[in-house]
């Protein structure tokens, strides 16, 4: 039986059989004229088996440019120019001094990716790439939507526009301005630029929208909540990734055990990875929210600015079964500690009172709202699960500082109108910081993980059609592992997609 027989499953992200062979003999002849080669899921987990060509090329192409050959560095090994790789990808490692519990928190950076300086671009490479080999996607007519609040339809955008194709960024009104500007530069045309009412927790008008955008003749929507290739990307990509970080540390540490993953739901893609590291090393998996709609939680609902975790709803691709933890944290924590962690007088008071060594606060540059987010949710955890010194947390900086400069003019503007001084500085981090508890926090029961699976029932059996059947199966952990022989089987028809197009680089 050939290897795109085998793993047709019917769920969305899944494909390996042909979908249209006109498609696929199209899209093969464009990525020949284009001459764009595609990378293997293996090569974006361990870049070194990059073929030397395509790293050789790549020393002629910057990070930002349209160039196919970046979908080549759309990994988390980057280095600080993130033109060339690093062995180990880059990490910071956050001390007691700033987080005020005993367990180092790790934090692997996300703004090293190509393009957007996020790692979203990853979750829309394994997104469109499935579809592309199958002949299920036909850049020369088809359009591929990206519904997000944010990072993601920005990284739809540029891996659409690296593989010739036209993309359609749909995302909140109430986004950064950072995210739109960038839009704006990369889109085909303005109009591919929709923007649904209300802010980040608004994630049923995006849907409403792409039901509607989904009538249209040749447009594809990709969900990245529903999309198992955002599941499956995190799984092997980033799992590894942190892995490799893990291993790292602990050199230095012989007694130390990794402790736990956590992640802010979004789509619940990053949090894929948490299943590789809970298989691996035995770690608890940490789910955030916002405090502000504590879906998990409390079945709750409302608004927010945590920019990148998208909620009201339970993502289709969240494993909630193997879910260990669950943190709400409030936006008004991220909010003050983005000031604290920016505003001189904050960097001031961390390095002059708490002792917080200068290479750490130079890298807070790299901490973005969502990763903010993670790392004061590491901190309940820490307390939650009386973890110690020993216990190493990994977590994620999605993005960094960068994308939210007009979001801090604002937060400042509002809440330090006569300006952000030490004592402001003091009070947001003993707060937010220091002050972060047990409360909004709970550990898993299965009682608990039942209800916030099913939970997911209202959005997706109700709202959009999924059958009752495809949804239930998501419960056994075995649907969940047998889905990932997918990704070696991905990567065989890439091979032959690349073999067939004859595209070459250098």
């Amino acid at each position: 039986m050939s290897v795109r027989a085998e793993h047709d499953s019917g769920l969305p992200g899944l494909e390996t059989g042909v979908g249209d062979e006109s498609v696929l003999e199209r899209t093969i002849e464009r990525f020949r004229e284009r001459n764009i080669v595609l990378p293997t899921f293996e090569e974006l987990t361990d870049p070194s088996k990059i073929p030397s060509a395509v790293q050789e090329a790549l020393r002629r192409v910057g990070p930002d440019d349209a160039d196919p050959l970046n979908l080549f560095r759309v990994h988390w090994h980057n280095d600080a120019s993130r033109s060339a790789q690093q062995p180990v990808p880059a990490h910071i490692i956050l001390p007691s001094s700033l987080t005020g519990v005993e367990s180092p928190i790790v934090v692997m950076l996300g703004d090293r990716f190509p393009m957007i300086g996020a790692h979203k671009v990853l979750a829309t490479y394994g997104c469109l790439t499935p579809r592309v080999i199958t002949g299920r996607f036909d850049p020369t007519s088809d359009r591929a939507v990206w519904p997000s609040t944010g990072n993601y339809c920005r990284g739809g955008i540029a891996v659409s526009r690296l593989m010739s194709s036209r993309g359609i960024a749909v995302l909140p009104e109430g986004m950064s301005r950072e995210r739109f500007e960038w839009l704006e530069r990369w889109v085909e045309d303005r109009t591919d630029i929709i923007a649904t009412p209300g802010t980040e927790s608004n994630v049923k008008e995006i849907y409403d929208r792409c039901a509607s955008l989904a009538r249209e003749p040749g447009n594809v929507i990709f969900n990245q909540f529903s999309e198992f290739g955002n599941h499956l990307a995190h799984f092997q990509v980033t799992g590894a990734a942190l892995g490799r970080v893990f291993e790292h540390v602990a050199k230095d540490r012989p007694a130390s055990r990794l402790g736990a993953f956590v992640s802010a739901t979004g789509s619940a893609g990053t949090l894929g990875a948490g299943d590789h590291l809970a298989e691996r090393y035995g770690s608890k998996v940490v789910a955030v929210e916002a405090l502000e709609c504590p879906t998990m939680l409390y079945n709750g609902f409302g608004e927010h600015n945590i920019q990148g975790i998208g909620d009201k709803h339970i993502p289709f691709i969240h494993n909630v079964y193997n879910t260990d933890v669950v943190v709400a944290v409030s936006d008004r924590a991220t909010d003050h500690l983005a000031v604290t962690f920016d505003a001189p007088e904050g960097l001031r008071y961390l390095h002059d009172h708490r002792g917080v060594p200068e290479d750490v606060l130079a890298g807070l540059e790299h901490f973005g709202l969502s990763a903010i987010c993670n790392v004061v949710a590491a901190v309940k955890t820490a307390k939650l699960l009386s973890l110690g010194e020993d216990d190493i947390i990994l977590t994620v900086a999605t993005d960094g500082a960068a994308l939210y400069r007009s979001e801090l003019d604002r937060i400042t503007g509002r809440d330090f109108p006569y300006g952000f001084g030490r004592s402001d500085a003091a009070g947001s981090f003993d707060r937010f910081m220091l002050g972060a508890g047990t409360d909004n926090a709970v550990e898993c029961t299965q009682v608990d993980r039942a209800r916030i699976f099913n939970l997911g029932y209202f959005t997706w059996v109700e709202q959009q059609g999924v059958s009752l059947e495809r949804f239930e199966v998501r419960r056994r952990q075995d649907f969940w592992r047998s889905i990932r022989s997918v990704v070696p089987a991905w990567d065989e028809l890439i091979r032959e997609f690349n073999a067939q197009s004859g595209a070459t680089v250098g």
